[in-house]
């Protein structure tokens, strides 16, 4: 059934075309008809570094004048020798010139723990004031991917109507930012982390109590086309009554994100929402006796 303008009809009143027998009621709503949607872009704060010991919880400083740097991946504290040993130094393990000897502590953090000296390819993430971990770099990557709610599309838009009985077709418009696949890099002195998004689904909740629950964009309507092919909702009842004689819709995307750099990789949940409202009518028709 494709979706057109009806004919003219007199606010409130009954419109019957010339040579046919069905006649058509129209109530006059007021209010907006359609929001074409409003994105929620939400967003993921900066959070500064934070040290804190994983077998005990506790936070620790993150650097101190005596051991060093604090390293989330053993909770012990890492500080470049300053004189390097020799090429001919075991500890190099053959490495030499390649990374450097580091001393580590770990008895400051670890009751009883060991210290002693360690080869190291690279600095260990947070090692001379970057100030975050591959895990909090990772949030302002996510940050910088903008990502947002659906750009919401339905059949219906401007200032018509869906009716009841009809099926309501819902697709988002497909971008970087509504559906991805998207990746942005965050970077910070001796550090880099790229993360990248893509949606697993939306969750449409058409405001009369049921929601969709859609494994892709949707199908963007097409004329002629009656049933969705990938996602819509049929109303059971009209909007008449409603807060602005309309169902609000909230539409709810929920994207898979992972990220690497640094060393260490992982992934995440977020989800963004975006706004709508559709006016639903009932269609009546007379049968007229001639």
């Amino acid at each position: 059934m494709a979706f057109s303008d009806p004919p003219a009809l007199a606010a409130g009143g009954v419109n019957c075309p010339p040579g046919t027998p069905v006649c058509v009621i129209e109530v006059e709503k007021p209010g907006d008809p359609i929001d074409p949607g409003t994105p929620d872009p939400g967003g993921t704060e900066v959070i500064e570094r934070r040290c804190t010991v994983s077998a005990t919880g506790k936070d620790v400083p993150c650097h101190s004048d005596v051991f060093g740097w604090f390293n989330d991946g053993d909770d012990c504290y890492w500080r470049r020798v300053e004189a390097q040993p020799p090429a001919t130094d075991p500890i190099w393990a053959g490495h030499y010139p390649e990374g450097a000897v580091y001393s580590v502590a770990c008895a400051p953090t670890h009751p009883g723990g060991s210290d002693g000296w360690e080869w190291a390819p690279t600095d260990p993430p947070g090692y001379g004031g970057t100030g975050v971990t591959p895990a909090q770099l990772a949030q302002r990557a996510v940050a910088q991917l903008a990502l947002t709610g659906p750009a919401i599309r339905m059949t219906i838009e401007g200032d018509e109507d869906g009716l009841v009985g009809i099926p309501l077709w819902l697709w988002t418009e497909v971008g970087p930012t509504t559906w991805g696949p998207s990746s942005a890099t965050a970077s910070v002195p001796g550090l880099s982390v790229t993360a990248t998004a893509q949606a697993r689904l939306i969750v449409w909740d058409m405001g009369d109590g049921r929601t969709e629950t859609c494994k892709n964009p949707g199908t963007p309507y097409y004329t002629g086309g009656v049933t969705s092919p990938t996602c819509q909702h049929i109303y059971e009842q009209s909007s008449a009554g409603q807060a602005n004689e309309a169902f609000p819709v909230t539409a709810t995307t929920t994207w898979d994100v992972t990220w690497t750099g640094g060393g260490a990789s992982g992934a995440l949940t977020v989800t963004r929402q975006s706004t709508a409202s559709v006016r639903i009518g009932e269609l009546q028709v007379l049968i007229t006796q001639e």
